[in-house]
């Protein structure tokens, strides 16, 4: 077994009555490394905000990493309970999958550049040490839609060829090349005509394989069609 991250160890020994102050770092944190990136923020600003001494917010948080660590997973959390709860009650696949599409793309766009910024490097440049929380955190982000997938599958609402694994990462694939753009070229994007055109293209690449070879070369088209239009939007 792997070593459990120190975060999980430092919360579950401060207990209950330290969850206020907590949560006031985490606040003040999020935003300084939505200000400031994860290299440039520094502990002293976070404790600086919170007009307390950096030594307090060490008590609580054993390094800068472990701190950003904590706060990425708020936020993970944060949007997992709206879908866990929100997904299951939609009918049919495709209206799940545009839901949870337009969900990742508003809460990312809402939350600005320097979140977004954070949320996608840091969360997959991560140490050993934290390797095993951030792969937890996203599988639980993820399960909303993997739950989806699997039922679509079982119904044949989709195609059942194509591992569950392989059409989750094709989505959020998508959109992390999508956010990435947005935050590299500065330009905001439509967040509904982006949702649009990724719903219908996933949605003809998950359909059921009944279609002769003349319509998938269609789709084959459409598909490309769609990516470029893509691309000139995020440009």
């Amino acid at each position: 077994m792997g070593k459990k991250p120190a975060i999980q160890d430092r919360r579950s020994s401060l207990g209950a009555r330290s969850g206020r102050r907590v949560q006031e770092i985490l606040s003040a944190a999020r935003d300084v490394f939505a200000e400031k990136g994860f290299e440039k923020a520094t502990t002293a600003e976070i404790a600086q905000r919170l007009g307390t001494s950096e030594a307090t917010v060490f008590t609580y948080f054993g390094s800068k990493r472990e701190l950003c660590m904590e706060v990425l997973r708020a936020w993970y959390y944060e949007i997992s309970a709206e879908l866990d709860r929100e997904v299951p009650l939609i009918e049919g696949f495709r209206a799940r999958l545009r839901f949870v599409i337009r969900e990742h793309l508003k809460h990312l766009i809402e939350e600005g550049t320097g979140i977004c910024a954070l949320v996608l490097s840091e969360g997959r440049n991560v140490d050993e040490e934290f390797s095993e929380l951030i792969v937890d955190i996203k599988r639980r982000y993820t399960s909303s839609l993997m739950a989806a997938f699997a039922a679509a599958q079982k119904s044949g609402e989709i195609r059942g060829d194509v591992p569950l694994r392989l059409m989750r990462d094709m989505v959020y694939g998508s959109m992390e090349h999508i956010l990435w753009s947005y935050i590299h070229g500065g330009r905001p994007f439509s967040v509904e005509s982006t949702v649009s055109q990724l719903s219908d293209m996933f949605w003809k690449a998950f359909a059921p394989l009944d279609q002769p070879a003349e319509a998938l070369a269609q789709f084959r088209a459409e598909v490309a069609d769609a990516l470029r239009k893509l691309d000139r939007s995020g440009s």
